[in-house]
Formats: structure tokens, sequence, C-alpha cells
């Protein structure tokens, strides 16, 4: 099997590490080889705590990963996500030297890295600019203002913030596993690309990514991602109150929770009791899953609301802003009993789950499918679209160097790429390169 089609997804959460192998088949589907699982042990709200701990999950599930793929791992492309990331909105203009000549990919280049020279707290760092919508001399509303005329070129940003910190912290334990970091991508993003269609980003649409340590959310508008937020708060603190509420060891909330647990207290009845052993030969303990639902409930309730918050930041209230498509809720916080009805109580919006099926090849492992492994297969979809890209550079240095075709056709091509390589992280993934190798 040919090396370069192969993208491995490495997914570092708080609760668990997935390593996940995958390729490209003949009708453009993912068809994933091999996946790797183990507990995330150096990881807090999606940011890395001992670099040790992490470093040996992610070297188990990488183990795990190649023996089910028969594959080698060398390269991976990994997931960024924890309470440190935040976004903010930011308008920003040049003006043009001559407006005679047309806009081009320069011009839109130097405004980008304008935004990027914005002054940030202490210790953050500007991980993505993404621009919205162009004006070019005062005229609204031009998503692509190549080729146009114009002596002012201005646009709104979503500009995405980052802990740089953190950011290395990742880089140094994935080095320090042996693999070569290839790209890094913002999970909220990857989640997205697994579970939403082109039609619902066109609608509007929110995704709510519930994790172990963290709640993603990405709006999605016209095609164009609006707004992101990191809430600090995902499975493991409705596992902890469960612990709290109920006084039993962590090991039983947990199980508790994904057996009997439900997000609407109405659904149980008093008299329906699951009873726990004791530690140590003490007595058994009895709890109603009315009792059991309550304080979950409370604990969700409140993460949506906070999550509802954010989407409200964004104007969803505006007619203009209104997210037709509603909720998409993924990660696998989302396959708590009765959640999708309690999100659509409180929101008055529609709400589906997301599987990330849609993009995968026929007769994949129902596992894989799961709201669960989302991530992990937006992240190989990321790695796989990363290589395509390379390719066609690739390609086109190869056309240069045997000046086969005329100099507009190699324009075109160079535009296709270039258009391509300015929708992503990878300039930040050359810096945390960069560092990593000063750094030894």
């Amino acid at each position: 099997m040919e090396k370069h089609n192969i993208s491995v997804g490495l997914d570092i959460g708080t609760t668990k590490i997935v390593a996940m192998i995958g390729r490209k088949n003949e009708y453009g589907k993912v068809e994933i080889l091999g996946v790797g699982k183990s507990k995330s042990l150096g990881v807090h709200r999606g940011v890395v705590n001992n670099i040790t701990q992490t470093i040996q999950s992610i070297q188990q599930a990488v183990q795990e990963a190649e023996a089910t793929a028969s594959e080698k791992i060398s390269e991976v492309t990994v997931g960024i996500a924890g309470q440190h990331i935040r976004s903010l909105q930011h308008s920003d203009y040049i003006t043009r030297a001559n407006s005679e000549l047309v806009i081009d990919e320069a011009d839109i280049d130097r405004l980008i890295n304008q935004v990027h020279k914005l002054v940030m707290l202490p210790g953050e760092e500007i991980i993505h600019v993404l621009p919205q919508e162009f004006k070019v001399d005062g005229q609204a509303e031009i998503k692509e203002p190549i080729g146009m005329y114009g002596g002012r070129l201005e646009a709104n940003f979503h500009v995405v913030v980052g802990q740089v910190s953190s950011i290395r912290n990742i880089g140094r334990c994935v080095k320090s596993s042996d693999l070569e970091l290839e790209g890094i991508t913002l999970e909220p993003l990857a989640s997205a690309n697994a579970v939403l269609s082109q039609e619902e980003k066109e609608a509007g649409v929110a995704l709510i990514d519930i994790g172990g340590g963290t709640t993603d959310l990405a709006v999605f508008k016209d095609g164009i991602i609006r707004h992101t937020a990191v809430i600090p708060f995902g499975g493991n603190v409705i596992t902890e109150d469960i612990k709290e509420g109920c006084s039993i060891i962590e090991k039983q909330a947990e199980l508790l929770k994904m057996k009997f647990g439900s997000a609407w207290p109405g659904e149980n009845k008093d008299n329906e009791i699951v009873s726990i052993p004791g530690l140590r030969g003490r007595d058994p303990k009895e709890i109603t899953l009315k009792n059991l639902s309550k304080i979950i409930h409370a604990r969700v309730v409140e993460i949506i609301e906070q999550v509802y918050v954010e989407i409200k930041n964004y104007g969803h209230e505006e007619q203009k802003k209104k997210l037709i498509a509603g909720i998409v809720l993924t990660g696998g916080g989302s396959q708590l009993k009765h959640l999708k009805q309690l999100v659509e109580y409180i929101t008055g919006m529609d709400t589906r789950i997301g599987y990330p099926n849609e993009h995968l090849a026929g007769g994949s492992d129902e596992e894989i499918a799961s709201p669960l492994f989302a991530t992990a297969v937006g992240l190989v979809m990321d790695g796989l679209k990363r290589q395509d890209r390379k390719m066609a550079e690739e390609t086109v240095e190869e056309t240069i160097n045997e000046n086969e075709a005329s100099e507009e056709d190699i324009k075109e091509v160079v535009n296709e790429v270039q258009k391509e390589r300015r929708s992503f992280l990878d300039k930040l993934t050359e810096r945390v390169k960069d560092f990593l190798d000063n750094a030894e």
C-alpha cells in the first residue's frame, strides 16, 4: 500500500486518546483501517497537565491502531481543544497602493497578516484567522474579492485564540512518542467536518461536541464558521456529581450514568431502584433511578444553558443570523438518554445526534460510526485533505520543472493550490514544528 494515501488522526481527549488510521477508497469515502483507544491519564479539561502519562497513553493507542491495521504510523494530524481556546470577531482593512490592479492573493494575505499582529493577553497567540465577508470600497457582502478592482479592502474576521504553551505541550507529547506532527486542527472544526453536511452549514447550524472534560461549540452559517467556544464542563462533571450525590466510587458512577442515566427525570418511576455493591464487604447501596436522573438533569441543564448563551451571542435570534438547521449533538456525552429532547426543550431549536457515518465507506465497523469517534474521523479526513494538497503542490512543481504547461495553466493551478492553502492551520503547525526542533 502506498504510504501517502494513509492518514492518521490523533484525538487527545480528557477521558480517552484515540489513534485512527484511514485512507480514501475509490469512491472518495474514508475507509478506517485501524483504531487504537487508551485511557487518557495526563489531560484535564482538554489541556495536557502530565506529559509523561500523556506520552504513555498516546503510545498505547498508536500501538493498538498499528496492530489492527498492520501499518506503521509515523505522522499524525492532532486535534487541539481545551478551556484555553476562545474566539473573537474583528474587522480590519488595508488601503491598496494601486487601485488600477485587481485584488489578488497577496492583498488578502497582507490583510490576514495584519490581523495576526493583534495584541493578545500574555501567553496567548492567534491560532486561526478566518475571513467571513469582505468589503471592497464600501461594497459589502463579498465572498471572494480576488479579481475585483478597489482601493480599500476590508473584512470581518473570526479569530481563534489559544495558549501557545498548551499547544506546544501537545506537540512535545507527539514528538516524544516518536511521531511526526503532520498537522494541527481545531477539534470543533474536525468534528464538524465529520458529522455536518454542506447543506446544514449553509442553512445555519450549531454543532455541540460534548466530550469528557469540555463541551465544544462551532456555529456555521452560509457555509462559513461564525463562532467557536469551549465550555469547561463535560461528561466527567456529571460523573463527579453522581459520585458525590450517591456516595459511590467513580467507576460505579460512570457505569450508572451510561447504563441507567437519563437527562429527563420525568421518565423514571419512584419505585425503580438499582443496587450497587458496597466496598469491602459493606452493605450494598440502593439508588432510585429518579434520584439519579435528577442529579444528571441539573448538570446537563447547566451545560446546555451555557452553550445556548454562546449561540445567542452569535445572534441566533436575529432573522439574518437564524440557524435553520438547528443543533447537532456529537461526542461521547451526546449518547446520554433523552438528551436530544432536553436540548430541544431548553433551546426551542431542532436537534439531531451527529454520527460520522456520512463520510465513512460502506461496511465500516458500527462502533466507529459512533458520536464518540466524530473528532477522530474528522482528523483523519483533515489529514487526507492535507495530503491531497501536498500532492497538488508537487504536481505543480513537476509541471513547472518540465515546462510542459503554458504560463496561464501554471498560474491557474498555483492559484487553486494557494486558495486551498490559505484556509487552514498550516502556519501554526510549522511554528510548533520549528519550536520543537529548536528546543532540542
